[in-house]
């Protein structure tokens, strides 16, 4: 990594972790242990703007820092919310490897929405199989979920992981864009 590279994962990072650590948590109506938060926007950001790389450096980086300073109920939940971020940038990652028609703003709409959902499926569905292998575990890896308890719970934080992702990839698009347009404006590079 060069030290413009280095100071974009800083400063998405720093960002990242005060959202996350920020009192800005809503509870899921349905489920209150689940917190909607914008965290993982500025990831999806960094991602669509500078790369594989940055993205995942800012993930790991953010998953590290919370391991260490907010765990949350779980002391192993970061590594829960890392596997959901893999997972969502893993939808946006597989789309942006299509061949490319056009960049026209109809071809960009269609890239936002096909991330979109091939990042909420990829999320739902590989968080989906995470929590059912290690939600049965005990402390600190799960909470000793019963079968019975955790076939219940599956379609609910499957809806929570949903609707983050639905928030959050389009989000980041718009933002991501908002910023790209701002600096050809201004004529800024990224170089």
């Amino acid at each position: 990594m060069n030290s413009k590279t280095i100071a974009v994962v800083a400063v998405f990072t720093a960002l990242t972790v005060a959202l996350v650590l920020s009192p800005a948590k809503v509870p899921a109506p349905y489920a209150p242990f689940l917190k909607y938060q914008v965290w993982e926007i500025p990831i999806v950001i960094a991602f669509l703007l500078y790369g594989t790389l940055v993205g995942v450096s800012i993930t790991i980086i953010n998953t590290s820092v919370l391991l260490v300073f907010y765990p949350g109920d779980l002391p192993t939940g970061p590594l829960y919310n890392f596997a959901a971020v893999l997972s969502m940038l893993l939808g946006v990652y597989v789309v942006h490897r299509l061949p490319v028609e056009s960049s026209s703003k109809r071809w960009e709409a269609i890239l936002a929405a096909s991330s979109t959902a091939l990042g909420t499926v990829l999320r739902v569905g590989i968080m989906s199989v995470v929590n059912w292998v290690f939600l049965q575990y005990p402390y600190p890896v799960g909470f000793n979920m019963p079968v019975e308890a955790l076939t219940a719970m599956l379609p609910i934080i499957g809806f929570f992981n949903a609707t983050v992702t639905l928030y959050t990839i389009p989000t980041g698009y718009f933002v991501a864009r908002a910023i790209s347009y701002g600096t050809r404006t201004l004529g800024w590079s990224r170089s």
